[in-house]
């Protein structure tokens, strides 16, 4: 973690992730619902229209294809596509945030109750705190939940590396604090054997192997796409890709057995409220435990429960915890 809180230089630093969290608690103004399932994508398209209004002219023909996407902070936040040198065979990178509202799917909140939830920043050089900030705080008059119900922020903490908070960082009304520290995971090897993990999957997990959709949580696809969007995350966002040999690490992690597999598929979609169009939700929740020598992927797993796993993690899918069995 830096002392200074400073991100305005990005220096090579091997076998670390590092990302801005933030808690933003909310004041309810009038009755609000969020549908099951859906609290995260309905948090995301409230806060795309709003960040859109606010730094975009109204005859803006769209990010992928504005002539000022380069410098556009909604472009680079929302609808990322490579611009500049980056990870080949990515035509849209992913977006540099994900949104932990799992807790409020299929909650009622009356008048004057408050909610919150947490939310993720892996762009390093520009976190947009304060577009962000300011695109939550017009939910006042923009609405939220499917009813487009008021709510008011009041207040933004950072959090530390156990999810509990720290120091408030917006007031409800004032930014007091626009460089916020990071957090540093250390993707370095345990330095004592792991030889038994428990991974539970919180959220729906949709996770593709060859090609295919898993519907068992193979540790070797598990591992490979963490480690992928990891790589990916930092190349684009951070401080570079992963020094590792891809090959030999994806060799050793498919010795890894499933030994318990207490899992379930669900199904689900969401409908764009740009598009019209509906697109899936599904994957797998539940737990699954493996044996092996688990020493080198651990740090990878733990960092996997911050930047999420699989497809649609913007949203809350993909969301993993990891415990370590005695």
């Amino acid at each position: 973690m830096h002392e200074d809180g400073s991100i305005s230089e990005i220096t090579a630093q091997p076998l670390t992730f590092e990302l801005f969290a933030f808690r933003l608690r909310f004041r309810v103004l009038e009755p609000l619902y969020f549908p099951p399932g859906k609290a995260g994508n309905v948090i995301r398209g409230a806060l795309g229209r709003t960040f859109k209004k606010f730094v975009c002219q109204p005859q803006c023909p769209g990010a992928k294809t504005c002539d000022q996407r380069s410098t556009c902070a909604y472009a680079r936040l929302f609808e990322p596509t490579q611009i500049t040198e980056g990870p080949s065979g990515l035509a849209d990178w992913p977006r540099p945030f994900v949104i932990r509202a799992t807790h409020l799917d299929d909650r009622r909140f009356r008048p004057q109750e408050t909610f919150h939830f947490d939310f993720f920043v892996f762009e390093l050089r520009d976190p947009a705190l304060a577009y962000f900030a300011f695109s939550f705080s017009q939910l006042l008059r923009e609405g939220l939940g499917p009813g487009r119900a008021a709510t008011e922020l009041i207040a933004i903490h950072e959090l530390d590396e156990a999810r509990q908070e720290r120091a408030q960082i917006f007031d409800g009304h004032t930014l007091l604090e626009q460089r916020p520290i990071m957090l540093s995971l250390n993707a370095a090897a345990e330095a004592q054997p792991v030889q038994r993990i428990e991974v539970r999957f919180l959220t729906p997990t949709e996770l593709k192997g060859a090609g295919h959709i898993l519907r068992e949580p193979d540790f070797g696809v598990l591992f490979a796409r963490i480690r992928d969007r990891i790589h990916t995350l930092r190349q684009i966002y951070g401080r570079g890709p992963l020094p590792l040999d891809f090959s030999a690490m994806g060799e050793r992690a498919r010795l890894i057995k499933l030994v318990r597999n207490n899992i379930r598929w669900e199904s689900g979609e969401r409908r764009s409220g740009k598009t019209g169009q509906t697109h899936p939700l599904a994957g797998f929740i539940g737990s699954a435990e493996y044996e092996g020598d688990l020493a080198e992927f651990l740090p990878y797993i733990q960092a996997g429960s911050w930047t999420g796993v699989g497809r649609q993690t913007t949203w809350g899918k993909g969301h993993i915890d990891v415990t370590i069995l005695e």
